[in-house]
């Protein structure tokens, strides 16, 4: 079975579930004293570590339990496994619809696994709520998909934040561009040609790969043969890593600026460090790794909730930014379920989502405001620049904007 035609008979499937026999009062997913809230993540595969993110989520709702839960109610999270692969994502929303019966999908990973389920879920009117990905779609298409709204900031802004930099900060520069082949890795770019502006000829480079690709090092192979002196690594999980290894390997000492979803100390830190360092990146959580959060209030009550909460928790994982990540967006699930109000539906939850004005999120960098509207489900609209020095992100500058325009 064709994968469209996989989509439209599991659409048809979950719109049966939600139209036969639905019952006109209850709200699926919400009773007396619970609120069920569905996941699909990458707990396997080659973007394994990303699921940490959900783990994260998962102890902050515990702790947001033992506190009372969210007016009255205690949060129940599911989070099921989909390997990074948009066919099981689609599976596993259906079983999160139909069986779990959740009240809203919530911090799914990854930009194909939630292009995948989009329709279906504003099909089935499921809130798709603050999409871990940073495609300009989740953001810019609510017309047509009012169910959903994204979280982190777009990667279209981000990458005209490198491109900006440098055309300030890079006299003669060769920019050579490793991307992924869908809509994360095509937002990265065209947003870089943005920033880059006049200067967008200094591309001399740019490879895609498919995300079911095995290697990406031959491509970087490929990119080095530019002779380019600034390499823009748009690539998640393994393929980043596969990246940084083969700059080292070639010997290439390009300007690298790496995207922000596989910027985490834990993965940066495993990279051989003669290509690391000196790499850039955008920010907008603090970073548990770094020295700059060690006496953190924010840092040290993530550092509390894993302890106690993370189930199997090391001294890794305290200094691991995808678990702080999951409790920054749990962070803003929680006042968007307050906001909702004291009997939730599922349109009171998106009307709370799409009215938000969050300050003091303890695990995003100071100074960051999650604002929403109806007409601007961007949430996350404020990073800053890092630089990777002697085994540690540090950033530098101001809070800069990455707001649509």
């Amino acid at each position: 079975m064709g994968v469209r035609v996989f989509l439209v008979c599991a659409a048809v499937a979950v719109m049966a579930v939600a139209s036969a026999g639905a019952r006109p009062v209850a709200t699926p997913g919400v009773s007396s004293d619970e609120i069920h809230i569905g996941s699909s993540v990458p707990l396997s595969g080659e973007a394994a570590i990303a699921g940490n993110v959900a783990r994260g989520i998962d102890a902050y709702f515990k702790y947001v339990n033992d506190k009372g839960g969210v007016l009255g109610r205690k949060l129940k999270y599911t989070y099921l496994d989909d390997g990074y692969d948009p066919g099981r994502a689609v599976n596993n929303t259906i079983r999160l619809i139909q069986q779990e019966q959740v009240f809203a999908v919530f911090s799914s990973l990854g930009t194909n696994n939630n292009l995948a389920v989009r329709k279906l879920l504003n099909d089935a009117k499921v809130p798709q709520l603050y999409v871990s990905s940073g495609a300009t779609t989740f953001g810019r298409d609510y017309k047509k998909y009012p169910w959903t709204i994204g979280y982190i900031p777009p990667y279209s802004e981000e990458g005209e934040i490198y491109g900006r930099y440098v055309v300030k900060n890079i006299k003669t520069a060769k920019v050579a561009v490793l991307y992924q082949n869908d809509d994360y890795g095509r937002d990265l770019v065209a947003g870089l040609k943005r920033g880059l502006g006049a200067k967008a000829k200094s591309i001399v480079a740019s490879v895609g790969y498919d995300p079911t690709s095995s290697d990406v090092q031959p491509q970087v192979t490929q990119l080095k043969a530019s002779k380019a002196n600034v390499l823009m690594v748009f690539a998640f999980g393994k393929f980043s890593l596969q990246a940084f290894n083969a700059v080292s390997r070639l010997g290439w000492k390009p300007q690298i600026f790496v995207n922000d979803v596989s910027s985490a100390s834990s993965l940066m830190a495993i990279v051989p460090q003669k290509a690391a360092n000196g790499s850039i990146s955008i920010v907008f959580g603090k970073d548990p790794a770094s020295p700059q959060w060690a006496k953190d209030k924010g840092i040290k009550l993530f550092q509390s909730i894993l302890r106690k909460y993370g189930n199997g928790t090391n001294s890794r994982d305290l200094k691991d930014g995808y678990f702080t990540a999951g409790m920054a967006t749990a962070y803003t699930l929680v006042n968007t379920l307050k906001k909702a109000g004291k009997n939730p539906t599922r349109q009171s939850v998106m009307n709370a989502a799409t009215h938000l004005t969050e300050r003091g999120n303890p695990f995003v960098l100071p100074g960051i405001v999650i604002r929403t509207t109806p007409a601007s489900r961007y949430p996350i609209t404020q990073v800053r620049l890092q630089r990777w020095s002697k085994g540690a992100w540090r950033t530098f500058g101001k809070l800069v904007s990455a707001k649509p325009g």
